[in-house]
């Protein structure tokens, strides 16, 4: 009788801590359920398309291999380094404020190939970036905005070997300048673009004087296309940080072509900043 009664308490504890356990996962985020499985495998690729740039990656193996897709950043190949390896996770941050978790399986048979990561596989929407981060998904809507918008810039153009280069708008919110441009390519030969860069340098130096660069990094371009077809022309945006042009001194938009030497550049002076287009809160 008394084993009976050990049996039966043992039983009790036992359900009691298999519920706690359940519990207390299910509360600091660790039910498995809660998680997308994904399956891969050792001799193909996985690849795994993000609404937006990832910003973070972490694997909880070294038994996995993971990269960005060449050219583009919301895109990450996954693919198995040893066969038959144990379940394993998948921590990805992306640039909209979400955290998006993936359980690993090994199969080689029937791995998934392609993957659209969706709601299904957020854990959280909460992310709190570091400055220099936290805005990049404001900085994309009003990218979009600047480009859509109508009002148009005048006198900021150049043409050269078939090839045009228009600034058709410059736009400010807060801290962040978006320069649209107009790319055009009036030729019968495809433009390849091998840079766009914007600098600032002297307006005129001595031949005994080097000229001094001050290169402007873009934060965000609203077209990660390299081609500008023949017959056509292209419209995009460049979002920058805020700067003013130092007097004697121009900020040049430098259009590079790919093996070719069709080159085109246009300068905008100080003066061009002032009436600056405003784009209104979202």
């Amino acid at each position: 009788m008394k084993i009976r009664n050990w049996i039966f308490m043992l039983c009790c504890l036992l359900t009691m801590l298999s519920g706690y356990a359940q519990f207390v996962n299910k509360k600091i985020g660790l039910n498995q359920e809660e998680f997308k499985n994904l399956h891969i495998g050792y001799s193909k690729t996985t690849s795994i398309v993000f609404p937006y740039a990832i910003k973070s990656v972490d694997k909880g193996s070294p038994d996995v291999l993971m990269q960005k897709a060449k050219g583009v950043e919301n895109i990450l190949l996954v693919k198995a380094a040893k066969e038959n390896f144990n379940q394993t996770n998948l921590t990805v941050v992306t640039a909209d404020n979400r955290l998006y978790v993936f359980v690993l399986n090994y199969d080689e048979s029937c791995p998934d190939l392609n993957i659209k990561a969706d709601n299904t596989a957020v854990v959280s929407g909460n992310i709190l970036f570091s400055m220099e981060n936290d805005n990049q998904k404001k900085i994309e809507q009003y990218a979009s905005l600047a480009l859509s918008k109508k009002k148009k810039l005048e006198g900021l153009k150049r043409s050269r070997f078939e090839m045009k280069l228009d600034v058709t708008g410059i736009f400010i919110h807060q801290d962040i300048l978006y320069f649209r441009l107009l790319l055009g390519n009036n030729s019968k030969i495809n433009y390849e673009i091998d840079q766009l860069r914007f600098f600032i340098r002297d307006r005129k130096k001595s031949k005994r004087t080097a000229s001094q660069e001050i290169e402007v990094m873009p934060l965000y371009t609203t077209s990660a296309s390299s081609l500008i077809p023949d017959k056509s022309e292209v419209n995009i945006v460049y979002a920058v940080s805020k700067f003013t042009i130092p007097e004697k001194k121009y900020l040049t938009i430098q259009l590079i072509e790919k093996n070719g030497g069709r080159h085109i550049e246009i300068d905008v002076k100080n003066n061009d900043l002032i009436n600056l287009d405003v784009l209104n809160s979202l």
